[in-house]
């Protein structure tokens, strides 16, 4: 008779490169969001500092965050793994 816990019964070495990948994954959402929430708090600084009518620093400090985080991102998915 099949076992209806199939699932449960997986390769204990998978159930630990998941956990690996999602604490990964996790962990990079973070990053981009605490890269972007920077880059508009450092932009807001700067507005109130400088006392500028239109918020042009919060604004150009806010894409160079995104563009910072997308780098991050996109360093850490492109990674060359070494030879075996």
């Amino acid at each position: 008779m099949p076992s209806l816990n199939k699932r449960v019964e997986e390769d204990p070495k998978r159930a630990v490169s998941r956990l690996r990948d999602v604490a990964k994954y996790s962990g990079l959402a973070f990053q981009i969001g605490f890269i972007i929430l920077i880059g508009a708090w450092v932009g807001k600084k700067l507005d109130a500092y400088f006392d500028t009518d239109q918020p042009i620093f919060t604004l150009v400090c806010s894409l160079c965050a995104v563009f910072a985080a997308l780098y991050v991102s996109l360093k850490d998915f492109i990674v060359k793994k070494p030879p075996r």
